[in-house]
């Protein structure tokens, strides 16, 4: 009666598995490796499109930056110019204003008293 050593009843080439044990774990590996492979593939070509829409998005918020702070110099320029406006010429512009009323008070003026007359109106 002969013993029965660990690789008997195997063949040699593949290490002490029988040949249906082997390929059934032969081909789930292949399989999972498959799946593996395919979600890496998919998981690149999201992470490429994510980086492109980065760089889109960081060149239009670089572009709005510049937009931003040419409205921003424009608009301290403009600041500038009515706080000199209203700083310097007060005095002037009161008389301006009092000027106008004082036109505006004699037309109205002029025209009561053309209407009382009847010549106007």
């Amino acid at each position: 009666m002969r013993r029965a050593g660990l690789g008997d009843g195997a063949p040699t080439g593949n290490y002490g598995y029988t040949n249906s044990g082997y390929s059934v774990y032969e081909e789930e590996n292949e399989r999972l490796t498959e799946s593996l492979r395919t979600k890496v593939s998919a998981i690149k070509s999201l992470s490429i499109e994510i980086g492109t829409e980065v760089k889109n998005q960081n060149k239009m918020l670089s572009e709005m930056d510049n937009d931003f702070d040419s409205t921003g110099g424009l608009l301290g320029a403009t600041m500038g110019r009515l706080r000199t406006l209203s700083r310097g010429s007060q005095t002037k512009l009161l008389c301006y204003m009092m000027l106008f009323a004082l036109f505006v008070f004699f037309v109205i003026y002029w025209i009561i008293k053309l209407r009382k007359t009847g010549c106007i109106f």
